[in-house]
């Protein structure tokens, strides 16, 4: 079985930058090291030389040339010359080699162990490392000249290496001292660096951050709605599955700026105000879009947004699926309230024993339903746009608005599932802001009329109010920009689907002003869709 240590981020950069700052401190000491030897060894070269030439002009060491006995007095100068400068050796010889003065008197009067050819020869001064009878030594040679310009004798000191190694060591010892200043601020820096590090990454460890972005991958692109992050230069920094489908050739991709003026504006509004926008319209091309921004926020400073976009298309699918269901609860409803209040009155004649009037308006009742029903079976041959009609008479009358379906309409096209969705999607809306326009300027006066035919290549539409009706000016601009004149929010998308849905149909709507007093809606679109469509 295999054991696996593993070690954890926060440790793995603490022993990254500890060995990094150790071998950085380590190869400084070592060229501050050799750096020193050399420079000593230099400095002591230089020395060695100042104190040869010091000897070499003494006066007394020069006279004593000329003595029977020259080391009687040679002597005792070179040591004290020695002892007040600190050489290690200084040695007199004559013009022949021989020892005037040794720090061991043994040595004095035999031959110098090196070659003296340099300095009596060439008149030279010297420095040199060289082995000596004292051992290796730092050495430098000068020549000593008498008063007739005559080279008489060799001065020569020397500073032994071991000596100056000594010395080395204990400056060596002082730079390790001074290097383990700046590896022990370098473990603190390392513990600093990689705890900040780690809070930055929320504690994670590498293989988890990885996991962590395929999670995030794999999610996004699971997501239905097309998703995508925009960063506070408005630059698109990634976009899931849907989102690379739906603008694989629109300006919005990876790594490009936003252009779109009306995005860009909700963009700036959420960098501003911190707080997201939800269901926004956005124009895209041709396409409807709508979207939700969220702030990406980091400390409550916003470092980014998170786009969500749904087409219209999409949002229809959903509306048409909520309006079958809320026209369903609205024909019963409706039906049910008008229901209890017929029932109320029978049964408060039936109380009274007018048996013949209960029976009348049970006769007028039925035939009312069943002249609706049967003239909406009759007339629509699509059950899906009759129930449309049929919800909508039942919900005028929870409105106390007139709602007219002329009797000469007849639809008996038929249209694919999908047409008739859309179809609906757009009868709908249109009634309900018809009815809704009517009861509130009229009250109970309130008025629509319904009117339909598929006579010709086109199906046509005709729906109008005795509303307030619509300004010119406002007819460019309801479809696309929301319009409404309802309070409080969840309104304004209707006309755009709307709009939308007519052009899925390949349709036009026309708005003009109603012999009822208010606006008249003229919805066309042709019979044969798909070839429209192709066209």
């Amino acid at each position: 079985m295999e054991f696996k240590i593993r070690v954890n981020l926060l440790t793995q950069m603490t022993l990254l930058i500890i060995f990094v700052v150790f071998i950085s401190t380590l190869l400084v000491s070592l060229l501050f090291s050799t750096l020193l030897e050399d420079i000593v060894e230099n400095q002591m070269g230089k020395q060695a030389m100042t104190v040869a030439k010091l000897a070499a002009q003494n006066p007394t060491i020069i006279r004593a040339f000329n003595d029977n006995r020259p080391s009687e007095v040679i002597q005792p100068a070179s040591e004290m010359i020695r002892q007040t400068t600190g050489a290690d050796y200084v040695t007199i010889a004559n013009h022949k080699g021989l020892r005037y003065s040794h720090p061991n008197p043994e040595y004095i009067g035999k031959p110098t162990a090196t070659s003296n050819d340099a300095v009596l020869i060439e008149h030279k001064s010297i420095i040199y490392q060289g082995n000596g009878i004292s051992g290796p030594a730092i050495k430098a040679k000068a020549p000593i000249w008498n008063d007739k310009g005559e080279v008489i004798g060799v001065s020569s000191v020397g500073f032994l290496v071991e000596n100056v190694q000594d010395q080395l060591s204990d400056y060596k010892m002082k730079i390790i001292h001074l290097s383990l200043i700046p590896i022990g601020v370098g473990i603190l820096w390392a513990i600093f660096i990689a705890r900040r590090l780690k809070k930055l990454i929320l504690g994670l460890e590498p293989e988890e951050i990885s996991f962590l972005f395929q999670e995030r991958e794999a999610t996004l692109d699971a997501i239905r709605y097309a998703t995508i992050t925009i960063n506070i230069e408005k630059q698109v920094t990634s976009m899931n599955k849907r989102a690379r489908e739906l603008f694989h050739d629109h300006q919005l991709m990876v790594g490009k700026r936003v252009v779109n003026g009306h995005l860009e504006k909700l963009i700036k509004i959420v960098i501003s105000t911190k707080e997201g926008q939800f269901n926004r319209k956005l124009l895209l091309g041709q396409q409807l879009y709508i979207l939700d921004l969220s702030p990406i926020l980091n400390h409550n400073d916003v470092r980014g947004i998170v786009l969500t976009i749904r087409t219209v298309s999409e949002i229809e699918q959903l509306t048409n699926e909520f309006s079958e269901i809320k026209a369903f609860s609205e024909n019963m409803r409706a039906q049910n309230h008008e229901f209890l209040n017929k029932l109320n009155t029978i049964y408060g004649l039936l109380s009274l024993k007018q048996y013949d009037r209960a029976l009348n308006i049970i006769s007028s009742e039925v035939r009312e339903r069943q002249d609706i029903i049967s003239f909406l079976m009759s007339s629509v041959k699509d059950p899906l746009i009759a129930a449309c009609l049929l919800g909508k008479i039942n919900r005028s009358k929870e409105l106390q608005v007139i709602l007219e379906i002329e009797q000469e309409s007849n639809l008996n096209s038929s249209l694919k599932p999908e047409d008739s969705h859309h179809l609906v999607s757009v009868i709908g809306n249109v009634i309900d802001n018809a009815m809704e326009a009517a009861r509130q300027k009229n009250k109970n006066e309130g008025k629509v009329k319904v009117s339909f035919t598929d006579l010709g290549n086109e199906i046509i539409f005709d729906i109008e109010d005795n509303g307030p009706g619509i300004p010119h000016a406002m007819e460019d601009i309801i479809f696309t920009d929301g319009y409404t004149t309802k309070n409080g929010e969840n309104h304004g998308i209707g006309l755009a689907i709307v709009k939308n849905s007519i052009g899925l149909l390949s349709g036009e709507i026309y708005i003009g002003q109603s012999y009822l007093g208010g606006a008249r809606f003229t919805i066309t679109f042709p019979k044969d869709i798909k070839a429209e469509k192709e066209a």
